[in-house]
């Protein structure tokens, strides 16, 4: 559903910044990312997004004031907010100032691609694909259940993240960083080994003839139709 759809992201942090710019990128989306504001108001009077993520504690411009603006000159690009606060009134706050919806720190950037895509849908009201199926594995996107042929499969959250990220990905080679960057969040340490261990407890589930979920030594992970 990408196709050339743009996003702007407006976040001061350049640890997050660059953690969320480089996972949409490889997602396949156009992105413009500014760090104030101010500037931010600019871009987006000046460009048409499909979607902006932006951060609620902003220098010269807070990311409320800026959604507020934006909304007061009938811009209705979708917005995700982003905030280190998880209280209720900071979300009611934002949902007010005209935000679609609200994704607190540290989140995993499969969360962040998940419910920007459900922005998109809404605001084009296009209709993406609710179940993934590759070489006999299926995946109901709304249910959250797994199966092998007829066989269900239990998954925790991140494996099912993994193998939907696997899935979408079918026949590619995907590395360890992409898998680090879309499953976990960006405080996360890449030296450690939980992609190992995470994909060790995914293939035991849904590949233990060892088949589908190949390791390609040096590069990654990739899943096989067949």
């Amino acid at each position: 559903m990408n196709g050339e759809m743009r996003i702007l992201v407006v976040e001061d942090d350049n640890k997050i910044a660059s953690f969320v710019v480089k996972g949409l990128k490889q997602a396949g989306f156009a992105v413009d990312r500014c760090a104030d504001g101010e500037e931010a108001l600019v871009f987006a009077e000046t460009t048409a997004y499909d979607a902006a993520i932006v951060d609620i504690m902003l220098p010269k411009l807070d990311g409320l004031s800026l959604v507020q603006r934006l909304r007061s000159r009938k811009i209705r690009t979708p917005v995700i907010f982003l905030s280190a606060k998880a209280a209720v009134d900071d979300r009611v706050r934002g949902l007010q100032a005209g935000g679609d919806d609200y994704l607190t720190k540290p989140f995993a950037f499969s969360e962040l691609t998940a419910r920007l895509q459900a922005l998109i849908r809404r605001a084009t009201q296009t209709v993406e694909p609710s179940r993934l199926s590759v070489g006999g594995l299926s995946l109901d996107l709304l249910t959250r259940e797994a199966a092998r042929g007829a066989e269900k499969i239990e998954l925790q959250a991140r494996e099912f993240a993994l193998l939907e990220y696997l899935m979408r990905n079918a026949g590619r080679t995907v590395t360890k960083t992409m898998i680090l960057e879309h499953i976990f969040d960006y405080s996360f340490d890449p030296q450690t080994n939980v992609v190992d261990v995470l994909v060790h407890r995914l293939r035991a589930k849904i590949d233990p003839e060892k088949t589908r979920l190949q390791t390609i030594r040096g590069v990654g992970y990739v899943l096989k139709s067949a």
